[in-house]
């Protein structure tokens, strides 16, 4: 099975190949079809095209810039005509003022008075300035401003140590891990990294962003501007409802991942690392929880010291109110997710399951072992409960409190949860709580 291959130019001999097979022989040749040159010469010539095109917009834009130096050095010949008949009309004026030669003959008393009083108006000129400066820096206006500089440098410091955190989290546990994942033996997979760190890394950027902006308008200080900061950091402060929505479910798979022996000794050597300065993992994943509460009381503490006429004043309260109402948001949706999650980790202990948990309006209240008296007589329980009662009568039982239901459960000898056959779920709606108030 022979193919030739022929070229278009002289000076390189044809080729004669063959194969062994004649579908792998079809195979090459198709191959080398599609590998035409033709396609690189047609990609040539549009980008020869697009050069032309781009020479002749440089070839304007130089004759634009001719034109242009032209113009200026017209400008700069007006200019240098202009400043000689300044001079001109400025000779001509000297010429025209009355014979001064007197003053070079003044009286040598005359230059020592005004050389005094020269002296004391410079020296009461100081002294009152001085005044004026002392009366300000004593101000309460002036203590104000020290207080509020004082929390924009610590605000900045606080800033420096959070970005310095969040680099920790990823280039010493987050981008390690993903390695980890990807090798031959991976102690832990990628969609648990994914929950783990989620997020953690757009955040670490997005603040190093806002610390850079920090640093730059210290640098322009004694003046102070900050409001604009806060505008560019609130449009993009919704990536942290996901990581605090995801925060409480990112420890339990790393609870779990420390079941792995291989995962827990590589863990451990992550935080061994100087960088993380003895601190755990966990500890790492919790600092994003409380940055914008720390935020709000810094802008609480700049309001408290910022004048109501200061040019910033509406900016930093409307940041303020913004941040509030994204802390409410993400406080209810952390208290949401976080019962969701108990409602299903109790229907999980349940042998048998229980549909009622699925209602994510049922809120859990409390849990705890309770003793069940035996019989009750017309509406009232038995007046007799330990006497005449054996206590293989009575017996515990683990009891949930919810919103809406209350659930009774056995626990067998596996320590496993089965609801009661017959009242194991209470409809609170329906039930009526009687408290005896006789002593006996």
């Amino acid at each position: 099975h022979y193919f030739t291959v022929l070229f278009g130019h002289e000076g390189q001999k044809p080729l004669e190949l063959r194969c062994e097979d004649e579908v792998d022989g079809d195979e090459w040749v198709e191959a080398i079809h599609q590998a035409s040159y033709s396609d690189i010469l047609i990609e040539r010539e549009v980008l020869m095209q697009k050069y032309i095109h781009l020479v002749q917009i440089v070839e304007t834009e130089k004759i634009a810039a001719n034109q242009l130096r032209h113009q200026l050095e017209d400008q700069d010949t007006e200019i240098e005509r202009l400043k000689s008949e300044i001079i001109a009309l400025n000779k001509t004026k000297e010429r025209m003022r009355p014979y001064q030669g007197n003053q070079e003959e003044e009286d040598p008393d005359i230059k020592k008075i005004k050389k005094v009083q020269s002296f004391m108006r410079g020296w009461l000129c100081r002294r009152k300035w001085k005044t004026i400066v002392q009366d300000y820096i004593c101000s309460p206006h002036a203590e104000s401003m020290r207080k509020r500089n004082q929390i924009v440098f610590n605000m900045v410091e606080a800033e420096s140590e959070y970005v310095h955190h969040l680099y920790v989290l990823v280039n010493c546990f987050l981008r390690p891990l993903r390695m980890a994942a990807s090798s031959k033996k991976p102690p832990i997979s990628h969609d648990d990294v994914s929950s783990i760190f989620l997020n953690s890394e757009t955040i670490m950027f997005l603040h190093e962003i806002f610390h850079q902006g920090l640093k730059a308008r210290i640098a322009n200080w004694p003046t102070l501007i900050l409001a604009d900061l806060f505008d560019i950091l609130l449009p993009m402060l919704n990536i942290y409802q996901e990581f605090v929505r995801n925060h409480q479910y990112s420890l339990q798979v790393l609870a779990n991942c420390k079941q792995n022996r291989d995962f827990d000794k590589l863990l451990k050597q992550y935080e061994a690392n100087p960088a993380c300065e003895g601190r755990m993992l966990e500890t790492f994943l919790t600092y994003p929880m409380f940055q914008i509460p720390r935020y709000i009381i810094t802008l609480h503490e700049l309001l408290a010291h910022t004048p109501h006429e200061h040019v910033e004043r509406k900016s930093l309260e409307f940041a303020k109110s913004k941040l509030e109402e994204l802390s409410r948001v993400m406080h209810d949706e952390v208290s949401d997710t976080e019962n969701i999650r108990k409602n299903l980790a109790i229907e999980r202990t349940i042998v048998e399951g229980c549909d009622i948990l699925l209602d994510t309006s049922q809120t859990f209240i409390r849990q705890g072992s309770l003793i069940q008296v035996p019989s009750v007589e017309r509406g009232k329980l038995s007046k007799v409960r330990l006497g005449s009662l054996s206590l293989k009568k009575e017996g515990e039982r683990q009891c949930f409190l919810f919103t809406k239901h209350f659930l009774i459960c056995t626990r067998s000898s596996g320590g496993k949860l089965h609801l009661l056959k017959t009242g194991g779920v209470l409809s609170l709606i329906e039930c009526t709580l009687i408290e005896e108030t006789e002593t006996s």
